[in-house]
């Protein structure tokens, strides 16, 4: 990708401790979760594709020489190697789910830095979402008063513009969605990620 080692340790190649947190999340509630398994540098895989931040020419303040020029054939390889596969996997097992009228909820996992920009962000959790006020608002109640600093709809908002899951696989199907946004230091070992994952175990366990 022409990036420095480094920088695949970063925030700008994947959503450090998301996936451990999703994982451990998974085990408490016996839920279906999806991973992906490749950088984000490569292909985002909660971008539209084909815009602008779908494969990234800069991230922050980095540039990604490998994404410079990429022909029409290397894009679509991105996409049907990667970004495609994915969400056809999710799309299949929501069919399954909604064709036997199980009850559903899509929660897209995610991590935030503490700094941005050279702005710390105070934000210890965010909870995004669009359509799915009702259980938007009400986990971030519950985080609150697990003592959590959580607002709705930080460090950012979710539209269908720069986001995938949520408005796809979740308000276009009618499944509650939402994105839930942990700042990367309270994921940074296990004991951290258990205490996070205990708080979001009660704050879903009404739904």
């Amino acid at each position: 990708m022409g990036v420095a080692l480094s920088d695949l340790h970063r925030h700008i190649a994947w959503d450090i401790g998301a996936a451990a947190l999703t994982r451990t999340l998974s085990k408490r509630w016996d839920a279906t979760s999806f991973l992906g398994t490749y950088s984000r540098l490569l292909i985002d895989l909660n971008r539209p594709l084909r815009t602008p931040d779908s494969i990234a020419l800069r991230s922050e303040i980095t540039d990604i020489p490998g994404n410079i020029g990429l022909s029409a054939d290397e894009i679509d390889r991105r996409e049907n190697l990667i970004f495609k596969p994915y969400h056809q996997r999710i799309s299949e097992h929501l069919d399954v789910r909604q064709g036997y009228g199980l009850n559903t909820n899509l929660i897209s996992i995610h991590s935030f830095t503490p700094v941005f920009h050279g702005e710390r962000r105070e934000w210890e959790a965010g909870v995004l979402f669009s359509a799915a006020e009702e259980l938007g608002l009400s986990l971030v109640k519950s985080l609150r008063d697990s003592g959590l600093n959580v607002c709705a709809n930080v460090p950012y908002r979710t539209n269908r513009l720069e986001d995938y899951a949520v408005p796809v696989h979740g308000d276009d199907r009618g499944v509650p969605a939402v994105m839930i946004e942990v700042r990367q230091d309270l994921l940074a070992d296990i004991d951290k990620i258990e205490t996070m994952a205990e708080k979001l175990s009660v704050a879903f366990h009404p739904f």
